[in-house]
Order: structure tokens, then C-alpha cells, then sequence
């Protein structure tokens, strides 16, 4: 068996028939990446778990998924808790402060009042034209005075 300190090293073969010696693997391997599973099969596993009655049956699941019994307890806790509806993701990280949902709203607040602005702007500004147009019109019905 390989020591697992050594397994970024390789075995190099001496030309001049000396001992093989270790040498660092250039191969670059990619960083572990956690394992991430939906709700369905979260809920499918659940059920066959269930399902089993046979001495070892869950055992064998576990084996033939590659899971761990702390799976089936940490999803049994959320399937009781109403987590593992199918199709709903929970987002992971950090809740956003009370105080950036507050300046959210705020900031969509002033960016309606902002358009309501310039729209009302450009209604005043129709109405003015509008009405030098109707004065002049007037005035000149009226003929020059």
C-alpha cells in the first residue's frame, strides 16, 4: 500500500539500473470538491432507506451510493423539518443584514421616485410648450394689440 504523504511523488526507473528512486509527479490533480446532492435524491435514498427491512440492507445502500449513515440522519432531519421539498435549493452563506435589505429597498424606492420624477418633468414641460402654443394662437386671433 502507498504511504499517502508520497502520493504526489512517482517512481522513477534509473537508466544506469540503479534503485528506483521517488520523484515528484508533475501531474497537477484537481483540489477535492465537496459533494452536493438535490433534494430528489435526497429524498429517493430516504425512501429506499425506509424501505429496507433486511438485517444489512441499509448498510449495502450506503455502500453501493458511497454515502455515510450521518447522510441518512442529517436528511431525515431535514425531510422532518420540511427542507427537502423537491425542486427547492437552500441558499448556503451568509444571511444578508437587516440593514442591506433596508438600503435595498430604499435604493429601489428612490430609483422609482427617480423615473416618476422625469416623467413628470417631461409632463410639465408639454404642458409649458402647450400653452405658449395656445397663448400664441390667442394672441394672434385676437390680432396684434
Amino acid at each position: 500500500m502507498e504511504d499517502h504523504r508520497l502520493s504526489h511523488y512517482r517512481t522513477v526507473v534509473q537508466q544506469n539500473g540503479a534503485k528506483p528512486v521517488k520523484a515528484l509527479d508533475p501531474e497537477v490533480r484537481p483540489a477535492p470538491r465537496r459533494r452536493s446532492f438535490t433534494a430528489e435524491y435526497k429524498l429517493r435514498i430516504l425512501v429506499e432507506a425506509d424501505r429496507s427491512s433486511e438485517p444489512g440492507a441499509i448498510g449495502a445502500l450506503l455502500r453501493r451510493e458511497g454515502l455515510y449513515s450521518s447522510h441518512l440522519t442529517e436528511w431525515r432531519r431535514q425531510r422532518a423539518a420540511g427542507e427537502l421539498k423537491a425542486g427547492v435549493t437552500k441558499v448556503r452563506g451568509r444571511k444578508p443584514a437587516p440593514e442591506a435589505q433596508e438600503v435595498a429597498r430604499l435604493q429601489r424606492e428612490n430609483e422609482r421616485l427617480r423615473a416618476q420624477l422625469v416623467q413628470a418633468e417631461l409632463i410639465i414641460g408639454a404642458q409649458k410648450k402647450l400653452a405658449q402654443a395656445l397663448e400664441h394662437a390667442l394672441s394672434d386671433q385676437n390680432g396684434p394689440s
